[in-house]
């Protein structure tokens, strides 16, 4: 039931918000897409990075309507919010004067995402994740950089440069 909930009352926020943003950024076509599909390489690695720590028995999830021991819906976040909006801020503002705000963005945003995590399954045990083992913590934080990274990296060969980046080289 609480997939349903999050899938019915959650995801179309958050597809809503992503729109929003590209309402306003105006993205090429090519940057959107390049985008989505550094966010889906994110998401697809935070499923598989689950499940192996499912089986590995590193950390789990206590919902019901689980699909496979994973929270399908949860990972509608990182790919279109920790992935695909985020690629696009990046874009956006590299080689402006505003560029330390997409230095910050790709710094801050893995070790946002562990610190969340963190909080919720250690500290306040407020989250749908439950640690089961001392290598969970730092997993997680090699997850948060991997699928990042890994997002950034499909997203940057896939996205053509803007239009200011090639007047300035």
């Amino acid at each position: 039931m609480e997939m349903q909930l999050y899938l019915l009352h959650v995801v179309p926020f958050i597809v809503l918000v992503y729109l929003a943003f590209l309402l306003f950024l105006r993205p090429p076509g090519k940057v959107i897409m390049a985008s989505l599909l550094g966010g889906l390489t994110m998401a697809i690695v935070n499923a598989l990075f689950d499940l192996i720590a499912y089986y590995a028995s590193w950390w789990h999830y206590i919902l019901t309507g689980l699909i496979f021991q994973l929270p399908l819906p949860f990972y509608i976040t990182p790919f279109l919010i920790y992935g695909a909006l985020s690629y696009l801020l990046i874009w956006r503002f590299w080689g402006t004067r505003w560029q330390w705000l997409a230095l910050l963005l790709l710094i801050g945003i893995p070790l946002t995402g562990f610190a969340r995590d963190l909080l919720q399954a250690v500290v306040t045990h407020s989250s749908f994740l439950v640690w089961d083992s001392p290598l969970a913590g730092p997993l997680d934080l090699l997850l948060w950089l991997v699928m990042f990274y890994a997002g950034y990296f499909v997203f940057r060969r896939l996205a053509p440069p803007r239009k200011s980046d090639t007047l300035t080289t």
